[in-house]
């Protein structure tokens, strides 16, 4: 019988199974283990590992299905004769050491793109899994709407036309599997022989997604009112792909004249459309939600996009479209026969989540838990004194810091990094170089990090910054 030796590390993310299953498939490929060697029983492993039965059991049922180990009545575990199969061992290629050294592990992570998942309603999320698949209903796991099922479009309805003021029928609402699909099967809709415009700096998915659709891209500068309309007509651009309610990743809020220069660039000719990515409108800190733009739209031109990723949890991957009645049209022709990609059963959960009010408890709860993350550090950054301007506050989950002592951006990110801060340098959200400006600018997200932590952090970075 071989015996085992494992070293166990309880303290990663890798379960212990795993670690089990990993360590003996890798002995037995490289021949430490051979062909119709016996294996410890699964109590004798267990108990030489200080680890339940059970861990042991789903290791060596791992192998089993995959063919590494074989399991012989009343004798035990073996390995299976693989000496003569094709071994492939992987080429582990050069690295290249970044500048400075080893890579670097951070004490603190400031990412834009965080989200706070240990609020997440698992309880809550549990109770309406269990009642939507209590109910015995065999259509649940029929393929159902393309475009997601009519319990839940009518509810994100209700919820868009209270909260964001869009105004839509539940027929125009497509639901998704996340903003990547629906924009995919958007440009399936109207075609890729268009010109896109998207503002400068931007959401950097949503460029490369066009691109690789083969559509023709190009970016817009910005003011401090958000797209400059004027650089959008001399683009050529017919599609302006724009975030009015809260840009990313400036935090600018389009202000209502901008909307409506931006909504008379669209009429001006037949074929342009504006797409609206509301992606976290929910998230405001000082007076009501910004209404959606979709709202003024009285010629449909705006097809808006919103997501459940950043107020719930990005792997629930549900967005929707709310596509204007001409495209809706033109959907249904073209596009209507694509099964819908998001699991019905989860629409269900959903559905019942939004109906039952849990959403909205949920949303203010979180608007609570980031606003107080959301003052917490402006009172930290406030430490740092003069030659520092803040914006992007009382929306989102990040604030941008403006330096204008000189310093360059990899400098301060540096400064940060040899402190254990992570932070987020503004250039790498240009698609083309940005304008000559003489200030610096850092992005510091919040949401996934505790009060204390960020202090704690602040405090690194002041020490970093202002020595």
């Amino acid at each position: 019988m071989y015996e085992l030796t494992i070293n166990l590390k309880p303290e990663t993310k890798t379960p212990l199974y795993e670690q089990i299953y990993g360590y003996i498939k890798e002995e037995i490929r490289r021949g430490r283990i051979s062909s119709g060697e016996r294996l410890p029983s699964t109590r004798a492993l267990s108990r030489h590992l200080d680890v339940s039965r059970s861990t042991v059991e789903l290791a060596y049922e791992q192998l089993l299905s995959e063919g590494y180990i074989e399991s012989q009545p009343y004798r035990g575990y073996f390995v299976s004769q693989i000496e003569g199969l094709y071994r492939i061992e992987r080429q582990t290629p050069a690295k290249t050491p970044p500048a400075g050294g080893e890579s670097r592990k951070y004490l603190y992570d400031f990412t834009p793109n965080g989200v706070d998942l240990n609020s997440f309603p698992y309880n809550t999320w549990r109770k309406l899994a269990r009642e939507s698949l209590g109910e015995d209903r065999a259509e649940l796991f029929r393929l159902g709407c393309p475009q997601g099922d009519p319990g839940l479009r009518n509810a994100i309805s209700s919820y868009l036309h209270q909260a964001r003021g869009v105004e839509c029928l539940p027929e125009q609402i497509i639901v998704g599997a996340g903003n990547d699909y629906l924009m995919m099967l958007l440009c399936a809709v109207i075609g890729t022989d268009h010109k896109v415009a998207l503002e400068n700096p931007t959401y950097k998915q949503a460029y490369r997604l066009f691109a690789n659709l083969s559509c023709e891209v190009c970016t817009v500068d910005m003011d401090e009112k958000g797209m400059i309309v004027e650089e959008l007509e001399r683009s050529g651009a017919d599609i302006a792909f724009v975030m009015p309610s809260h840009q990313y990743p400036l935090g600018t809020v389009m202000p209502i004249r901008r909307r409506m220069d931006l909504l008379g660039w669209a009429e001006k000719k037949e074929g342009r459309y504006i797409i609206e990515d509301d992606y976290d409108s929910e998230f405001r800190y000082k007076g009501k939600p910004i209404p959606a733009l979709q709202g003024y739209d009285r010629n449909g031109k705006v097809i808006y996009i919103g997501t459940f990723s950043k107020s719930i949890a990005p792997a629930i991957r549900m967005s929707y479209l709310v596509l204007p009645e001409p495209v809706y049209e033109i959907y249904r022709e073209r596009c209507g026969f694509i099964s819908s990609t998001v699991s019905r059963v989860d629409q269900m959960i959903l559905c019942k989540f939004i109906e039952e009010g849990y959403y909205e408890r949920h949303l203010n709860k979180m608007r609570a838990l980031y606003r107080s993350r959301h003052d917490t550090l402006l009172a930290e950054l406030k430490k740092l004194g003069g030659g520092l301007n803040i914006s992007g506050e009382n929306a989102g989950v990040h604030l941008l810091l403006h330096f204008k002592d000189g310093r360059s951006e990899e400098e301060l990110i540096h400064l940060a990094a040899e402190s254990g801060v992570k932070v987020y340098g503004l250039s790498g959200y240009y698609v083309d170089c940005p304008r000559d400006t003489d200030e610096t600018v850092i992005l510091l997200g919040y949401a996934n990090m505790s009060e204390e932590k960020i202090r704690e952090a602040a405090g690194l970075l002041r020490k970093a910054w202002c020595r």
